[in-house]
């Protein structure tokens, strides 16, 4: 691993732990063994390093869910939805830290004054918005869906989602505890009459 690449999985831990005020560049470059000379040699500034690990975060996002499309196989769109969500639950475990770091506060106070760092974030959210909405006009298509608006319909799935993510995140409630009555809700939402009959049962 390049020292650039250490100093920016370190960082990323610290900033997502301690938020952006609280973390040091001593205790980084303590942890990572690279004076103060050669963090700023890669980043010119804390900000600077945090936009960059806002970056790296955006990327290995959006990585993770094109490879899980491209390998994912999916009956109808109904069932592509429910795979989205149950993808996004298990890559928010893999990437704790990452996720950690986006559901603090400072980087969208950062967001309200500095372009790049919304354009990040937008990119974020947009393309998980995109990949939900993506599955429901599939499920339109198909039958399997029903509903008035694809794009809002999106948006609250991902809320209620996310929101599960978060009582996880900051150890309030255990996620898996509630996976099969998130699933149940979101099939409620999206199904077609003849599937909440099914699922009323």
């Amino acid at each position: 691993m390049s020292k650039r690449n250490a100093i920016l999985e370190t960082a990323t831990r610290l900033f997502s732990r301690n938020g952006f005020k609280q973390t040091s560049m001593s205790e980084l470059s303590r942890m990572t063994g690279a004076a103060g000379g050669t963090i700023f040699h890669h980043f010119k500034n804390k900000e600077d390093l945090f936009l960059n690990i806002l970056k790296d975060v955006q990327d290995t996002i959006l990585s993770a869910f094109r490879q899980h499309k491209e390998t994912a196989r999916y009956e109808n769109g109904l069932e592509m939805v429910e795979g989205v969500v149950t993808f996004y639950l298990h890559l928010t475990g893999v990437l704790e830290d990452q996720f950690l770091l986006l559901h603090r506060h400072y980087p969208y106070q950062m967001a309200e004054t500095n372009t790049v760092c919304r354009s990040y974030l937008e990119s974020v959210y947009n393309c998980l918005l995109d990949i939900f909405e993506e599955g429901i006009f599939i499920g339109i298509e198909d039958g399997s869906v029903k509903v008035e608006s694809p794009r809002n319909t999106a948006m609250v799935l991902f809320a209620m989602v996310d929101g599960v993510v978060r009582l996880n995140t900051y150890n309030l409630y255990h996620a898996g505890s509630l996976y099969h009555d998130l699933m149940a809700s979101c099939r409620k939402i999206l199904a077609n009459e003849n599937q909440r009959r099914l699922i009323n049962e």
